[in-house]
């Protein structure tokens, strides 16, 4: 009788456990994907522009202050975001990078987490193009681009016909005449009128039925703001005093000693209306510029704020993994320069907050990260197996873990013929002509004191035992990067 009991009792603890088992939800995860986004945020210690809610994200999970995109290009960072893999000669090159023709054999971050069960929704700009992998997603979408169109245009064509998005009458009327616009856009209408304010909407709606149907999920936010033009309601310019706004100290001149062809001539920039062809922007377009970036940057930390909102309505906020980052940096007239494109600090540092609610890891890390990295953190965080061979990524989890730890040695970043080694301290650059793989020029930036990179010391003395170690590393850790393929022996 007593042997009947124990085996009763030892199959009910089996049933509960098996019960328990069936019960535990795999953690879901919420991407917040900017476009453009420096890390100059009130939790990144500058205090100018007003992002209280990722602000507090940041306060809730980890900051990483010395994270960099691979590549300072929309398309092609994108694709070795969520493929995990590096640039290389051939590989990742400008905006018009398609991971599916690039890297067909890859499994993508959401394709891994789509077959390991999980609803994925790609809302916004996530892969730079809406008809690049689309088989990774359950559900592609942008706003406007799937609607009825008496144009014939196919949803991704529509959509690059119509995403800047204007909403003042006469630059409505200029956009559809001549595709083009001015750079900015104060306008006096609702969060939800613009993109991506149709975007959160949507987030929310998914949310809720995410909610229901139980399932865990990958969903994205690829938030268009702040990529110019900078256009926002204008309660978000008004929380700025143009007289506050400054131009940065270096706007006027290149770093001493740096090779002309590192700096951007900004060809995106001067594709919209009121700014010139040729030159520097006057002194108050300047300040406009700024002021409309940081406006952007307001308006879309709103709608993050409505966003995790939402997730916390509804109770998933407890089991939802939070990603924030940027696909590059930003240059607000740095060095003469706006936009990206180039291999400068303002152009490749950015912004990455992870929270995770089921760990007690929070605050904020030195560490050196890059962006091939959250592939690989994602994967062992949500307990799954990464592809064995692709990933040139670390998990960030051990980091996390203990915020202390030094990261990374080094990360690769590469623009057009720019191959740049970051470190810790320093930032050393070789411009490599494609048909030989020579060295043309090169530049060293000492990060110890700060990162304005004002001065190119890469010729000084002192720094020869430095240029000799970054030079070999860059040549041996990356060589297949720069050249294409190994050289036979």
């Amino acid at each position: 009788m007593k042997k009947l009991l124990v085996l009763s009792f030892l199959s009910l603890l089996h049933c509960e456990e098996i019960s328990t088992d069936k019960t535990i939800q795999k953690p879901n995860v919420l991407l917040f994907y900017m476009d453009d986004l420096r890390p100059e945020l009130s939790s990144y210690g500058v205090a100018q522009i007003q992002s209280p809610n990722i602000d507090a994200l940041a306060a809730k999970g980890v900051k990483f202050t010395n994270a960099y995109c691979n590549i300072p290009v929309c398309g092609a960072s994108r694709a070795s975001m969520l493929t995990g893999m590096l640039p290389t000669k051939n590989r990742f090159l400008d905006y018009n990078t398609f991971a599916e023709k690039e890297t067909p054999d890859a499994i993508s971050l959401p394709q891994l987490f789509k077959e390991n069960g999980y609803t994925t929704i790609s809302n916004g700009k996530i892969y730079h193009h809406l008809d690049d992998r689309e088989t990774d997603w359950d559900e592609v979408w942008r706003p406007y681009a799937f609607d009825k169109n008496d144009t014939g245009l196919a949803p991704t064509d529509y959509w690059q016909s119509l995403w800047k998005d204007y909403h003042n009458p006469e630059n409505i009327a200029t956009y559809k005449m001549t595709d083009r616009g001015p750079a900015y856009e104060s306008a006096e209408v609702t969060d939800s009128t613009y993109i991506d304010g149709l975007m959160t909407e949507k987030i929310i709606r998914d949310i809720k039925k995410l909610k229901k149907n139980g399932a865990p999920f990958f969903l994205t936010a690829g938030f268009i703001s702040p990529h110019l033009p900078f256009n926002a309601p204008t309660k978000y310019w008004d929380l700025y005093d143009r007289n506050d706004i400054k131009q940065p100290e270096n706007y006027n001149y290149m770093p001493v000693g740096a090779p002309k062809m590192s700096i951007s001539n900004w060809p995106e920039m001067r594709s919209y209306t009121n700014i010139p062809k040729r030159g520097q922007v006057s002194d108050s377009i300047a300040i406009d510029l700024i002021h409309g970036y940081y406006a952007t940057v307001s308006y879309s930390d709103a709608l993050i704020g409505k966003i995790v909102d939402a997730l916390k309505d509804q109770g998933l906020d407890k089991n939802t993994i939070v990603v924030l980052v940027s696909d590059h940096g930003y240059n607000l007239q740095e060095h003469t320069q706006w936009a990206k494109f180039t291999n400068y600090n303002t152009s490749t540092q950015v912004p990455l907050i992870i929270y995770n609610p089921l760990a007690k890891a929070t605050g904020s890390t030195d560490a050196l990260t890059a962006l091939v990295d959250v592939y690989p953190t994602l994967a062992e965080i949500c307990g799954l197996e990464p592809p064995a061979g692709q990933l040139d990524g670390t998990s960030l989890v051990a980091v996390m873990s203990n915020p202390k730890s030094e990261g990374k040695k080094h990360v690769f970043i590469k623009r057009g013929k720019g191959f740049t080694l970051k470190t810790k301290d320093f930032s050393y650059t070789e411009f490599i002509r494609p048909t030989d793989n020579t060295t043309v020029a090169s530049m060293l930036y000492d990060h110890r004191a700060n990162k304005d990179e004002n001065v190119n010391v890469v010729s000084q003395k002192e720094f020869a035992d430095v240029v000799l170690e970054l030079k070999t590393t860059l040549h041996t850790a990356y060589q297949k990067n720069i050249v294409g393929v190994l050289p036979k022996k």
